[in-house]
């Protein structure tokens, strides 16, 4: 019951573990409450195509899915992603990834997001609804290369064409997306 709901970046530390239980566990009541606050708001707003749950009994550590927006290349795919919630939430922003592979100009190979929200843009105004949902626009609006995948910039993959990037996505699928576009139009 000691390691639930323990930022993970604390875990390792026993000095911050002890900062934890002096002053820190104020603070760290906050953040809980303010975590199933935000539980509850995401189980209760019927948002299609996301959703994201704590990871066993710790409230600092969740599990989302994002569906691929329709009429996109995405469609019909289901992407993994892991939240982790520093200590300073809402002021810090959460460690999100993909843990399914996801090809897209904005997420590099070990499944980081190039997204504003998640960086220099954050406000602890965003919650875990608002950050899956500006995920899922990521994967669904206009792509813009990034310097986040170089190997995107090198073959000047065209991310504005369907053609080319279904035939793109369909190559980069992951055992939880199993549909392979057979012809491209």
């Amino acid at each position: 019951m000691a390691s639930q709901n323990m930022d993970p970046a604390a875990a390792s530390s026993t000095a911050a573990l002890k900062g934890t239980e002096t002053g820190g566990s104020a603070a760290k009541g906050s953040v809980t409450k303010r975590l199933q606050q935000e539980l509850m708001t995401l189980m209760m707003s019927g948002d299609k195509g996301i959703s994201a749950f704590p990871e066993s009994d710790n409230l600092f550590k969740w599990i989302g899915t994002i569906d691929g927006a329709q009429g996109t290349v995405y469609e019909g795919l289901r992407y993994k992603l892991s939240l982790e919630f520093p200590s300073g939430y809402p002021y810090k922003a959460p460690r999100v990834k993909f843990i399914t592979p996801c090809f897209h100009p904005n997420v590099d190979d070990q499944g980081f997001i190039c997204l504003d929200i998640l960086k220099d843009k954050w406000s602890a105004l965003y919650d875990v609804r608002s950050i899956l949902l500006s995920i899922q626009s990521l994967l669904g609006g206009k792509a813009l290369p990034t310097e986040i995948n170089k190997w995107h910039s090198v073959h000047q993959v065209d991310w504005n064409s369907p053609n080319q990037l279904g035939l793109t996505v369909s190559f980069g699928t992951h055992p939880i997306n199993t549909r392979v576009v057979s012809q491209v139009v």
